[in-house]
């Protein structure tokens, strides 16, 4: 019979134990799991989301008082999109960050119907108010544009 290199000649000492093996598998099994669910969404947090649209509608508030023109906000289900007035026709805006933009993967926004649009003039005053609210899996945020040009996220 051969000596193993530890010097231990007791036959079946070389390797593991089916149980020992069994209990690291588990133990990876489990420390897996929990890794997972730590893990981020990878679309995002809807809040997040609700944010960086109420940014940009803030920015297109902010552009047609610079420009002294109005800048126009469209939502749809899909997601928005802003124009701006050019010689009497609406043209869309391909700057960032007032490019057009779908909504996240699972994201679904509702503005009363199919699409709607709201218009900045060059004072910062809207047409209309718009209540926008975006809704993902449980989850669900509101944006609204008050009659001042105002924007805010909330419940």
């Amino acid at each position: 019979m051969p000596i193993s290199a530890a010097g231990n000649n007791r036959p079946g000492s070389e390797g593991f134990t089916l149980i020992e093996l069994m209990v690291v598998i588990a133990l990876i099994g489990l420390a897996t799991a929990a890794v997972v669910w730590a893990l981020p969404d990878p679309r995002g947090r809807l809040a997040d989301e609700a944010e960086r649209f109420a940014g940009r509608a803030r920015a297109a508030h902010d552009l047609a008082i610079a420009r002294s023109r109005p800048v126009s906000l469209w939502v749809s289900p899909a997601g928005y999109g802003f124009d701006e007035r050019r010689s009497g026709a609406w043209v869309a805006i391909g700057e960032k960050p007032l490019r057009v933009a779908q909504w996240g993967q699972g994201t679904r926004a509702d503005v009363g119907g199919g699409r709607e649009r709201v218009i900045f003039d060059p004072t910062g005053l809207v047409d209309h108010p718009l209540a926008v609210r975006l809704d993902r899996d449980n989850a669900t945020t509101a944006i609204t544009i008050a009659g001042d040009g105002a924007v805010k996220v909330g419940r």
